[in-house]
């Protein structure tokens, strides 16, 4: 027995677990992120985003805006923090998998006994952790300049960060199912930022006002209660005029959200294992 646990009289290593596989992948995948020059070009555009707000706001000190919280927040977090996820979750995760084709590094990864699963949920874990980072120094930067304006944040805007993170998870999960279905790096960071940015809110447009349907289906739509917890009353289910007559109560926007986190991880795992390294 003793021989066949050990070799040239030490012990066989034991592979790690799938968590502990997942866990490595994670942490060297988000080693890679830091260093790389996206991460530096996202901080330094956040940085300058908030300078920039910060320096009008102090120059001009626009009384609607400086007045209460809800009008701070509600002017200068949520217009950018739905634009700051898109390209944070793109970015970081737009070429995970795609990435792993393209530039061949598949082929010495799986050389190794390392369970697919791993790689995906660690980089899924990997590309949500650097762009957490990313939403929480535009948070802070708003929090402080929030705080110093008009005094401790209400309760709402804690509410949208939560939601902020949520809508991160959704992104995510319709970024690596895009990932998994292109083998072109360029080609699923292109597509996927196109429709987050631009495509789906086209759409919900169009849907919305001309044939007066609910856009339920749109992970844009369902990411409007970022803004709207901001709103008091919260906003109605359905509006008269505006950009689109419809808005997604709490619970529907956080339902859709997870629902694209599960189905797009779910989705592009199964992708994911069935491409060969040819």
């Amino acid at each position: 027995m003793a021989s066949a646990l050990t070799t040239m009289g030490k012990i066989r290593p034991e592979l790690p677990t799938d968590f502990g596989q997942m866990t490595r992948v994670t942490k060297y995948e988000l080693l890679n992120f830091v260093r790389s020059a996206r991460f530096i070009v996202l901080l330094a555009i956040t940085l300058i985003i908030s300078g920039a707000l910060a320096s009008v706001v102090a120059y001009y000190r626009p009384p609607a805006m400086i007045g209460s919280g809800f009008a701070f927040y509600s002017i200068w977090w949520a217009p950018a923090i739905a634009a700051l996820i898109a390209l944070s979750g793109t970015l970081f995760g737009g070429d995970a998998i795609s990435g792993e084709f393209q530039s061949k590094t598949g082929y010495f990864l799986f050389a190794h006994p390392v369970r697919r699963s791993s790689v995906f949920l660690g980089k899924m874990a990997a590309a949500f952790l650097a762009s957490t980072v990313i939403i929480g120094v535009f948070a802070v930067i708003s929090l402080g300049n929030g705080w110093y304006y008009t005094g401790p944040p209400p309760i709402q805007f804690w509410e949208s960060v939560g939601f902020a993170l949520v809508y991160l998870l959704g992104v995510l999960g319709f970024t690596f199912l895009f990932s998994s279905l292109f083998k072109s790096a360029a080609m699923s960071i292109i597509v996927t930022l196109v429709l987050l940015l631009f495509g789906f809110t086209l759409i919900d447009a169009l849907v919305s006002n001309l044939a007066h349907v609910e856009p339920w289906y749109s992970i844009t739509y369902a990411g409007g209660i970022i803004t709207n917890v901001l709103i008091v009353p919260y906003p109605p289910h359905t509006v008269v005029g505006g950009f689109s007559p419809y808005n997604a109560s709490i619970l529907e926007g956080v339902v859709i959200l997870l629902i694209y986190a599960v189905l797009g991880a779910v989705g592009g795992y199964a992708l994911f294992r069935q491409q060969d390294f040819t």
